[in-house]
């Protein structure tokens, strides 16, 4: 039953995914009429009440609208949204970092319940394998119940380590188990890197738009940053990073090679080893932020920058926040050749991760429910993904540009007319919505009229009432 099911399911969604393909072509225009149940039936091979439960799917979408003895139609009033343009300028002189308190009022909005949750990245609790998990806890504490009460090594559970550097070595990294560094979620990863190689004053490379939570850690370590910009399609190219390297001294690089957070740039593989090979033949140790790896919509995970790493300089950080556990906070750092100034930082910071949870994810992974939970969540996102452009089109004003990822959890819009988007946060704010304003994501100001949207959201009705009415609210916005 539960495979009927399941198959179904799969059966529905790829003919949602066929009508959005069809969207996204160009082949189904605004008002433009969608196969009939029996065309798409016979074209997909599927049975019409599968097809109908589709249809149903996307009107209540807001994708398709029924229209009596007339078949399915695509909504009028939803032109395709234009990605936002790349920006191309050279690396900004270093500069200190003064974001604290913005960003400390965008966190607000993280585990308020009462807000809709597009400000905070992460898959909705829906899509998270909550019971699975809490059984297999539960089975810990019963099974090892004195184990579970103690420390682990500062470096982590050798069982939770071996799982880590075995899905690393699958995308070409050279890692061992004894290489890996078990954290308090990828935050405490990306602390303790920065901790290991740098001292107040230093000057680090960062994407821009970048990671908020980089600034944040920036500032606290009285650190400078040297912002180089990503295109939303390729993130930030070798030739800005060499660029950079020549004019600045530069102590660090923190950077996102798969679906930057907040727009979502994938880095090319031959543009991820140039990088590498321009930082090594500088001895410039890189800290890589790759928590969105495993949530690829194609067929294969892109490698991290670890995977050309041969002088020990790339620091790979990273968790299963995105995928997994938010609130469990379980992540890593392989630290390469600062793997003891890591374990001292370690020792200074929190001394070891919960055991109960590295004990629950280990087990979790090694009896391989891990992939099957991914590819099911990977599908999701995707679909989500594909499912809030038309909202976005229909209800934001003209004008408005948006990211098309090819994986992770989040959209980054352009707004038009020079909308303040701080100024769009606490309005929304004020009306229950939670988004993150594009100031947050750079330390000067060239985001202003930028919003990151988190798409792990489940498309329920709340949320469409809720872009509905913050596409209002960017109407009126006031000016950057």
């Amino acid at each position: 039953m539960g495979a009927a099911r399941a198959g179904g399911e799969l059966r529905y969604r790829a003919v949602e995914r066929r009508i959005l393909d069809m969207l996204e072509s160009g082949r189904l225009a605004p008002g433009g009429r969608a196969p009939s149940l029996r065309e798409m039936s016979r074209a997909a091979g599927v049975s019409l009440v599968t097809v109908g439960r589709a249809y149903e799917e996307l009107e209540r979408k807001g994708v398709l609208e029924s229209r009596p003895r007339s078949g399915h139609f695509l909504r009028q009033g939803r032109e395709r949204l234009q990605a936002p343009a790349p920006r191309q300028a050279p690396a900004q002189e270093p500069r200190a970092v003064n974001r604290q308190a913005l960003i400390r009022e965008v966190l607000t909005v993280v585990g308020d319940r009462g807000l809709l949750p597009l400000g905070v990245v992460a898959p909705d609790e829906r899509l998270l394998p909550g019971a699975q998990l809490a059984r297999i806890l539960g089975q810990v504490l019963r099974d090892e119940p004195a184990a579970s009460l103690n420390y682990t090594p500062v470096t982590g559970l050798p069982a939770l380590r071996r799982q880590i550097a075995f899905r690393a070595q699958d995308w070409g990294a050279e890692v061992r188990p004894e290489e890996v560094l078990v954290t308090s979620g990828a935050i405490e990863a990306l602390h303790i890197a920065l901790r290991a190689l740098t001292r107040p004053g230093d000057a680090v490379l960062v994407q821009a738009p970048t990671y908020h939570c980089f600034l944040q850690l920036l500032e606290c370590l009285g650190l400078r940053v040297i912002e180089a910009p990503s295109s939303p399609a390729t993130g930030i190219s070798p030739a800005q990073v060499r660029e950079a390297v020549d004019r600045f001294d530069i102590r660090c690089c923190i950077l996102t090679p798969n679906f930057n957070n907040p727009d979502g740039a994938l880095l090319p593989e031959e543009a991820k080893a140039e990088i590498v090979e321009i930082l090594a033949g500088r001895d410039i140790p890189l800290v890589e932020d790759d928590v969105y790896g495993d949530l690829h919509f194609g067929p294969k995970r892109p490698a991290g920058f670890k995977k050309w790493d041969r002088k020990g300089l790339v620091l790979q950080c990273s968790s299963f926040s995105k995928t997994l556990c938010p609130g469990w906070r379980v992540g890593w750092i392989m630290p390469g050749r600062f793997l003891d100034r890591a374990v001292d930082v370690k020792f200074t910071s929190s001394v070891a991760t919960a055991t109960p949870t590295q004990m629950a994810v280990a087990r979790y992974l090694a009896e391989g429910r891990y992939d099957r939970h991914l590819r099911r969540l990977r599908q999701t996102l995707e679909d989500q993904m594909r499912a809030m452009e038309p909202l976005l089109a229909r209800h934001f004003p003209a004008g408005t540009r948006v990211t098309r990822p090819s994986g992770g959890c989040v959209l980054w819009l352009e707004l038009p007319g020079g909308v303040d988007s701080v100024d769009l946060f606490y309005r929304a704010r004020a009306e229950g919505i939670g988004i993150a304003p594009g100031n947050v994501f750079s330390t000067q100001d060239r985001f202003s009229h930028y919003v990151r949207l988190n798409a792990g959201a489940v498309p329920d009705e709340a949320l469409r009432a809720g872009l509905q009415r913050l596409g209002q609210l960017a109407a009126t916005a006031q000016p950057a």
